[in-house]
């Protein structure tokens, strides 16, 4: 792990997004709450939340970080599902990969509830959107 001890608690917020592509039918269960293991969106939002917590748990060099707010949103997409997470704490290292785990486990979620009716799925891309604090300082990705 990197020394960090040095650097200074400051706030740091990272916001990642991801999607997962599917096809009508399996949007159409999706947003209706009929797929046959459930709500998948509720159980992603959550799923995404616990990931987060858990990140350096899974992430062999990441720092583990006391999170003050995680919050994973999935909306409709043309094709399937978009998934946002934003990730809010004090600390002397970044949060970026709080966020992106937290995307990931959110669309595998959806994935794995939904792959009964759409195989076919694809997730990705998954990356950064945006993040502040810290030395680097503000980075927002260019569309």
């Amino acid at each position: 792990m990197i020394d960090v001890g040095a650097k200074p608690i400051t706030l740091r917020t990272a916001i990642a997004r991801g999607s997962v592509s599917m096809s009508g039918k399996a949007r159409a269960a999706l947003f209706a709450g009929r797929l046959p293991k459930g709500d998948a969106l509720a159980a992603a939002r959550v799923a995404g939340v616990l990931a987060a917590k858990k990140t350096s748990d899974l992430i062999p060099l990441c720092h583990p970080l006391p999170l003050d707010a995680v919050e994973v949103r999935l909306e409709k997409a043309p094709r399937g599902v978009k998934v946002e997470a934003r990730v809010r704490c004090q600390a002397r290292t970044g949060a970026e990969m709080e966020a992106l785990t937290a995307v990931c486990a959110a669309c595998l979620t959806v994935y794995d509830m939904a792959k009964g009716v759409d195989p076919a799925m694809v997730i990705g891309p998954v990356f950064l959107a945006e993040k502040k604090g810290g030395r680097s300082g503000h980075y927002r990705r260019k569309k």
